[in-house]
């Protein structure tokens, strides 16, 4: 989920988040260590989780569309580095349509608890088996402007694992580097004006390995979760 603001219809109000001017970038916070940032060291921090409270806890509402409870997966890959995979929903979906998001989607009734959500939409949606997937944890749910009501559960996923993405949902799939998104100089402030209430939101620009294309826009909701996810480790 990308935390889009959307209206209750579901069609994008009239901005483009990536036009808008950085307020601020967080360079003076530091990053998370990088013995942090290890299999390990994360399993025993999500066992023994330190008092905290989250930063950012919703997009705020816009419309009035009922809360609807859903769960997205933090996928963190096995490599040589962790890396987090995200994806990039399709164009034509009605909620966070284009947006750079972790796999994931509503509860259903079959579903036994966030965590089962999690992982049957991570299946669905790219193809991850659970046989791949060890979860770690969960954070404190996070509620977008579309209303969902969102638990993101952290997995460690087997770097050996198969993808096949859902094309009717999945534009594309990548990784970043769990250091980039948790060094908070990457961390960029926005705002706007929305129906007369000023909203605020993060993004954390992606360049990948080619600093001349254009950069995965990782903003809001999905931003929001990993500026907590930074937040719960630096407690």
């Amino acid at each position: 989920m990308g935390g889009f603001f959307t209206s209750n219809s579901g069609m994008a109000l009239s901005f483009n988040p990536h036009l808008l001017p950085t307020l601020r970038v967080d360079s003076h916070l530091p990053p998370v260590a990088p013995e942090h940032l290890h299999p390990q060291a994360l399993t025993q921090r999500f066992r023994s989780p330190p008092a905290w409270q989250p930063e950012i806890r919703t997009d705020g509402r816009i419309g009035n569309r009922p809360p609807a409870f859903a769960s997205v997966l933090v996928p963190l890959v096995q490599r040589g580095e962790l890396t987090v995979l995200l994806t990039r929903r399709t164009d034509h979906l009605t909620d966070h349509a284009g947006q750079i998001s972790f796999p994931g989607g509503r509860a259903e009734p079959e579903d036994a608890d966030a965590v089962a959500t999690a992982l049957r939409e991570a299946r669905e949606e790219i193809g991850l088996s659970p046989e791949h997937v060890q979860v770690i944890g969960k954070m404190p749910t996070y509620t977008t402007v579309t209303g969902f009501v969102v638990t993101p559960v952290v997995a460690l996923v087997d770097a050996s694992m198969t993808l096949q993405a859902d094309p009717f949902e999945v534009a594309e799939m990548f990784e970043v580097p769990l250091a980039f998104l948790m060094n908070p100089a990457h961390h960029r402030h926005h705002a706007i004006d929305v129906a007369g209430v000023r909203r605020e939101f993060l993004s954390m620009p992606w360049h990948g390995h080619d600093a001349e294309a254009p950069p995965y826009f990782i903003w809001g909701a999905t931003a929001a979760m990993l500026r907590n996810l930074y937040r719960f480790l630096m407690s």
